[in-house]
């Protein structure tokens, strides 16, 4: 026997023995009072009455009553199975959606989420400096020790440069060996601090490339701060016009359009 079945049969029995209580309740009261007499039937009538109608009913409603708080918590666990579903799609939905504004490789903005982020960042007005900087003759990190070698100078380069830049900062990798930043709110004073932060950083990295072999890197920084009225499309213009000067100068370097020299 079941739980369940075990308690409607208490609470049936309990609502019949309820039941012939009363029946018999009302016959001695009201019976000698109409002037019946309440006689050996009379009391046969009100045990069995009772337990042909109110225990089969009672035990009916009870189970009704099960079955409906039954289905109710099946209800609510369904509820919290959907709502547990929901909360676990939405997760999944956020994740793919973050690792596809990701680059595969170094977990920084793949060009086109770089460059919708930085159009809306513009978008906002106020000052600005973006940032291209490219890997200084990257080709031959790969030529001369293999592409496992450029991919962890490129790993290394994304982290340098995403531990430099602020929180509020983006950073993202353009394609190959280009990178990309934008410092909202920074004037040009503050983006060439910024820069030479970045040169430095690259400059102090190690890249295994070998059991007894470690090669430097530096990188080229093209720089265009922005101004009131400059476009999307003039100021990475301006950033990749100082980025090729930067590497006419010598690479290893950062160069601003307003400056005299570029800063090494």
């Amino acid at each position: 026997m079941t739980p369940t079945t075990r308690r409607i049969i208490v609470k049936a029995s309990v609502a019949t023995v309820s039941s012939i209580a009363a029946s018999l309740g009302l016959a001695v009261t009201i019976v000698p009072l109409l002037g019946g007499v309440v006689d050996g039937n009379a009391w046969l009538m009100c045990i069995l009455c009772p337990l042909l109608i109110a225990w089969p009913v009672s035990a009916w409603q009870f189970r009704q009553a099960e079955r409906f708080r039954e289905a109710r918590n099946e209800i609510a666990r369904l509820h919290r199975e959907l709502v547990e579903a929901h909360r676990e799609l939405s997760a999944a939905h956020a994740a793919a959606v973050e690792k596809a504004r990701r680059d595969g490789m170094t977990g920084l903005l793949n060009r086109g989420s770089f460059l919708t982020a930085l159009r809306e960042s513009m978008a906002g007005g106020g000052e600005g400096a973006l940032l291209f900087i490219d890997a200084d003759h990257f080709k031959q990190i790969n030529d001369r020790f293999g592409h496992p070698a450029g991919d962890d100078a490129l790993q290394s380069l994304a982290t340098a440069i995403a531990g430099t830049v602020g929180a509020g900062d983006l950073s993202g990798r353009l394609g190959g060996e280009e990178f990309a930043v934008y410092l909202p709110g920074l004037a040009a004073d503050e983006a060439r601090l910024m820069a030479a932060k970045i040169l430095e950083a690259v400059r102090s990295l190690r890249i295994d490339v070998a059991a007894d072999r470690t090669i430097a890197l530096t990188v080229s920084i093209g720089a265009a701060v922005q101004t009131g009225g400059v476009t999307l499309n003039e100021l990475i213009a301006e950033a990749d016009e100082q980025l090729y000067r930067a590497k006419t100068l010598g690479r290893n370097r950062a160069a601003f359009a307003l400056d005299v020299a570029a800063v090494a």
